[in-house]
């Protein structure tokens, strides 16, 4: 396995437009700042196709943890495994920080969240195990999405045609999303901050506008929200300049 470690910018860098995900960022309230603690690094495959990638990235950047990045080659046999959706198990992102190591996704959110109390889960209790169980249902769930709309962040396919069984799992996203923007207000899905659960459906926006999902106005503004943070521009813009390309994943029509 080939290892390359960098360090992650502390500045954002904007992407190149692409259609469908010009926006304008919303007004966030500054983050608050994390206490300093030992020397982090993250484990991350692709940032092209590895939506697990995106997911723990992002969690820790929204939670303020300064950290390096260990990347895994996508020509890595597990790395490809888990990308091509093969692998039983998420080993990537892993997540290692003040001598604990966290390889689930999801559970590199909680622990972000309790190294920095409030910057990923909501603050109110009903709205917190409201936020863990939509968390829990995009961490086990939509197998069927996932197959039918791989993440590529340099892919854009106008007129796909969304398979059957997948069009289910868009419509339970949907209705998330429409619920959680009513309930608590937006801009975000918990309010104000991008939080636990806005880090977990961002791959999903992704898949939406590289796919051309159709969506009601408030849940394309929501998209076009989530793909103007800074983070997210700042993921963008390297995933386009990664080299690698995984055939299976840039499908023609």
């Amino acid at each position: 396995m080939v290892i390359a470690t960098r360090k992650t910018p502390a500045s954002a860098r904007p992407a190149p437009k692409r259609s469908g995900t010009a926006a304008s960022s919303p007004k966030v309230a500054p983050r608050r700042a994390a206490s300093k603690g030992a020397a982090a690094s993250l484990s991350l495959s692709s940032k092209n196709y590895s939506s697990w990638s995106l997911r723990g990235w992002l969690m820790a950047r929204l939670a303020g943890l300064e950290f390096a990045e260990v990347v895994v080659p996508p020509d890595d046999a597990d790395a490809r495994k888990e990308i091509l959706l093969l692998s039983p198990s998420i080993l990537v992102p892993c997540l290692t920080h003040d001598g604990v190591k966290v390889w689930d996704t999801l559970a590199i959110g909680e622990y972000l969240d309790e190294f920095n109390p409030g910057s990923l889960l909501p603050r109110d209790r009903v709205a917190r195990a409201h936020c863990r169980a939509l968390c829990g249902e995009m961490h086990s769930g939509f197998a069927s999405l996932r197959s039918a709309l791989p993440m590529n962040l340099k892919g854009d396919f106008p007129g796909f045609k969304v398979w059957a069984r997948a069009e289910g799992d868009i419509e339970r996203i949907v209705a998330i999303w429409r619920e959680c923007l009513a309930t608590y207000g937006g801009p975000f899905l918990f309010g104000a901050r991008p939080g636990l659960a806005d880090a977990m459906y961002a791959p999903v926006v992704t898949r939406f506008l590289t796919y051309h999902v159709p969506l009601a106005p408030e849940l394309a503004a929501y998209c076009r929200r989530i793909v103007a943070l800074p983070e997210m521009q700042e993921w963008i813009a390297a995933a386009r300049l990664e080299p690698d390309d995984i055939d299976e994943l840039d499908m023609d029509f």
